[in-house]
């Protein structure tokens, strides 16, 4: 490495580590330029050459904090229930959300229509995607996988948005259970959802089963996946 380019990551990284502590100290408001300059030794110019403008360095800030989050994500080893699993998820995910609020409405707000999420954010989705898909080999899944994941996540951003809205001295800890559990329930069944009448149920037993089979081509498997797919959302 050069050692401009040294330079200029040295700089990256104090930039960044500014923008975070002038974030958590007091928000949005409290970033501009001058100020992100001031705590980080570096001049307007080197901020504009490195992230552009002020959305470009909450960007960059938003994908340092969905990596920090992915970490967490990491650490929680799947256990043998998997709705243990995805309750879990959920309660780190509301954790970090109100251990880092102002990062949390960044992250939040700056997935724009059109715009490419951070890899870090996609990665994140995909770990969930990952527990809904053990509840589904489980046989207790009541929805498509993909309809599963996106009303969690859905769910898990709002409560977490109100729950940061909310003064702590009147935020509702059991909001965020009863949320929990509210989507649980939508999602889910009490038994194997094979047990229960009709094609969706085994559609969807099926369809979380297909990463396992095997004598399929490629194009059998994209297919197989679609017909599934089309019978779980026609009659789940």
């Amino acid at each position: 490495m050069s050692a401009d380019a040294a330079a200029q990551g040295g700089s990256r990284e104090r930039i960044l580590t500014a923008t975070a502590k002038l974030l958590a100290e007091g928000g949005q408001e409290a970033v501009s330029t001058r100020a992100v300059g001031a705590a980080a030794g570096v001049q307007a110019p080197t901020i504009y050459r490195l992230f552009g403008d002020k959305q470009g360095l909450l960007d960059a800030v938003a994908a340092e904090g969905y990596a920090a989050y992915l970490r967490d994500k990491a650490e929680l080893e799947p256990t043998g229930d998997p709705l243990a699993d995805l309750r879990a998820g959920w309660d780190l995910h509301i954790g970090f959300a109100l251990a880092n609020p102002a990062l949390y409405l960044v992250m939040a707000g700056g997935l724009r229509p059109g715009a490419t999420p951070p890899p870090a954010a996609v990665a994140g989705f995909e770990v969930l995607a990952e527990r809904i898909r053990r509840v589904a080999e489980a046989g207790r899944l009541r929805v498509p996988e993909e309809r599963a994941a996106q009303l969690v996540h859905a769910a898990g951003d709002g409560t977490a948005v109100t729950l940061i809205g909310q003064p702590e001295d009147r935020r509702d800890p059991e909001l965020s259970v009863l949320a929990r559990e509210a989507v649980i329930a939508a999602i889910t069944t009490d038994a194997p959802a094979t047990q229960q009448p009709g094609p969706a149920a085994a559609a969807i037993a099926l369809r979380a089963a297909l990463p396992h089979a095997h004598g399929l081509s490629a194009a059998e498997r994209a297919m197989l996946r679609e017909w599934l797919d089309r019978i779980s959302s026609a009659t789940g």
